[in-house]
């Protein structure tokens, strides 16, 4: 007797292009959301984004609570939490990167209040996920949560922002070849419920960047055009699978640990794609696609070696033999690796020395 369901949820709308952020309004109208909306965001992204976008919501009568986030912790959370229910809003507004977004996506989660997502830099695909990461002491939690609403991109403002944000989501979403990798062998070892759907399109996804590496250019819109639309499919497929298995897997394990060891050494997306390089040569060996994915972050100039993230070698090998410890999810890693293993994977990629 088949038993089998699921629950997918998604965004309703989804808006990229240039100047799309002029219609953010537009798009609160047409999902029908009434009452006083609380932007969440951050110093740079309210100046370029969440102010232009409260005079327009101020010259239709309707007047947004504010709140200006610098870090990403559980605290800002409860701020948001806090002056959402002072405020009396009725709905949320993420605008920024990584950080106001999945704060407004953690908060709207815990007040069961919807959101909207207006990334202004297209840095991970939490963008439109239903998965949100927040760190806690010296480690990174990625928590359940619902997608936005809707999500509006507007590429002008993307093509703007800091390039390494830029190249950090695009190694994020090359990394998706081994995240599917490692949920493959966990479905065939561990019996791990897995979706050929999610699965393929996070695969297509990352594929298309590789692929496209060579036109993905600082300052063009076209590149911001083509990093967003690959981040959409990202968490449109985590958000099939309801987990983050397309999208997570050794190589978010090996990030995660080089943030306790090296907090804030290197952006999360680059960690990522140095991750996938290697763990890509565990799954395939020398003539596997590790070179494939070396070249296309070079070709982009996210960082390809311990030395390019800024981190020393002994923290890399550290990472690699103790981020199976972090959370219950199998992987190629297995039970660990041990040191002369892990200097041969890292040397023979070019990671180390």
């Amino acid at each position: 007797m088949f038993e089998k369901s699921t629950w997918i949820r998604l965004p309703r709308n989804v808006v990229v292009g240039h100047g799309v952020r002029d219609e953010v309004l537009d798009v609160v109208d047409d999902l029908h959301l009434q009452g006083r909306p609380l932007f969440i965001t951050s110093p740079t992204p309210r100046e370029v984004a969440a102010d232009p976008i409260a005079a327009d919501f101020e010259a239709a009568g309707i007047d947004p609570a504010i709140v200006t986030i610098e870090k990403a912790t559980f605290d800002a959370v409860e701020r948001v939490i806090e002056a959402a229910e002072a405020e009396e809003v009725s709905y949320l507004v993420g605008i920024g990167g990584g950080k106001a977004i999945d704060i407004a996506k953690l908060a709207s989660h815990h007040l069961d209040m919807g959101f909207l997502s207006v990334p202004t830099a297209a840095s991970h695909d939490g963008i439109v996920s239903n998965r949100g990461s927040v760190p806690d002491g010296d480690s990174r939690h990625s928590v359940a949560a619902e997608p936005p609403l809707a999500v509006v991109a507007d590429t002008g403002i993307l093509a703007e922002a800091p390039w390494d944000l830029t190249t950090a989501g695009c190694a994020d979403i090359i990394s998706n070849y081994t995240a599917v990798m490692d949920w493959r062998l966990a479905q065939r070892l561990q019996d791990v419920e897995y979706s050929e759907y999610a699965a393929a399109l996070s695969e297509m996804t990352a594929e298309i960047l590789v692929d496209n590496a060579d036109l993905i250019r600082p300052g063009l819109e076209e590149s911001a055009w083509v990093v967003t639309k690959a981040l959409m499919s990202s968490g449109v497929a985590m958000s099939i699978a309801g987990s983050s298995r397309p999208a997570s897997g050794a190589e978010h394990l090996f990030s995660h640990q080089l943030d306790r060891l090296a907090p804030e050494a290197a952006l999360h997306g680059h960690q990522v794609g140095v991750g996938s390089i290697m763990t890509a040569y565990l799954h395939q060996g020398e003539n596997g696609i590790w070179r494939d994915i070396r070249d296309a972050l070079s070709s982009i100039d996210a960082p390809t070696t311990a030395a390019e993230l800024g981190i020393d070698d002994e923290t890399i090998i550290e990472s690699l033999t103790t981020c199976h410890e972090i959370r219950d999810r199998y992987t190629i890693l297995g039970n660990g690796m041990n040191e002369r293993a892990a200097r041969d994977v890292a040397t023979k990629t070019g990671v180390i020395d």
